[in-house]
């Protein structure tokens, strides 16, 4: 199967149709410019026919936000609105960038996290003096890469939990689609957790309910297609390496500066929308740089 972090790509080539409702649900809706495709993968014999966990997927078509210059408020309203649906109603929430900063197609999680309101620290005499006791604690953090920091991503974020005692956790990455028509238009989010680094084929240790014990939304936006997949995807036959190391290729487009800086900016907009509602995401978002 060509490969693909994006649930609506995966559901392609198996006919969930055609699944029992004990085992499958989908449905969408338009709203604004936004189209919602909303997944529910509900047994594990059909978490085995997609190839990923049980959970909730959501894919959110918008519009190329390489093309895109009118204000992503709408888009972040819609989609914070469904982000908010998989969260707890209470809580800190411990929002993690995950990524390399200095690689570009990779640098989506670290941008993000940079544009999201952190307000743990925000309480007490400060808040009832500024008038903004109505803010839902926020933890912000990037995890790095274990080449720079030493520590796996999951052993960061178990570290945060234990001190930060978080409700939830929203970890944002970078993803990998199977068509290039896919990148910089597509939110995906899901309530089964992530594998850190999967999008660029550098997959660690999973991040999940099961390892932090709270529920652990992934959030992210495809920004690269693997090779040999676009190969296949394009020719309709299964890729065949031919050189070392071919089979191991990543590609982007030439807009990705641009498309990371927009793309963070708006799932930025987005968690600020969920978890700060009675605010502005713009405002909001523009407050936390």
């Amino acid at each position: 199967m060509p490969r693909t972090d994006l649930a609506l790509e995966l559901a392609q080539d198996i006919e969930p149709e055609k699944m029992a409702p004990e085992d499958f649900s989908s449905r969408t809706v338009r709203r604004g410019p936004v189209s919602i495709h909303f997944m529910h993968i509900r047994s594990s014999r059909a978490g085995e026919r997609f190839g990923v966990p049980t959970g909730r997927y959501i894919t959110a078509e918008i519009p190329a936000l390489t093309d895109h210059t009118a204000s992503f408020l709408p888009i972040a309203e819609t989609v914070g609105a469904v982000l908010r649906g998989l969260l707890p109603v209470k809580g800190t929430v411990l929002v993690v960038g995950l990524g390399n900063a200095a690689v570009t197609p990779d640098a989506l999680g670290p941008q993000t996290v940079r544009r999201v309101l952190a307000t743990r620290h925000i309480r007490g005499e400060y808040a009832r003096a500024t008038g903004l006791t109505d803010l839902r604690p926020v933890v912000t953090a990037e995890s790095g890469v274990l080449g720079n920091t030493g520590l796996e991503s999951g052993e960061l974020v178990r570290g945060l939990v234990s001190v930060t005692d978080p409700g939830a956790v929203i970890a944002v990455d970078a993803l990998a689609a199977r068509s290039l028509q896919r990148l910089g238009c597509t939110i995906q989010m899901n309530d089964s957790g992530i594998v850190p680094g999967s999008g660029v084929g550098n997959s660690r240790e999973a991040l999940n309910r099961d390892m932090l014990g709270i529920p652990v939304i992934s959030l992210g936006v495809p920004t690269v297609v693997d090779a040999a997949t676009l190969a296949e995807d394009l020719t309709g036959r299964p890729f065949k390496q031919t050189t070392a190391g071919s089979g191991q290729m990543m590609v982007t487009p030439r807009e990705i500066d641009l498309m990371i800086h927009r793309a963070s900016r708006l799932l930025a907009m987005v968690i600020n929308a969920a978890l700060q509602p009675r605010y502005a995401a713009d405002e909001v978002t523009d407050a936390a740089q």
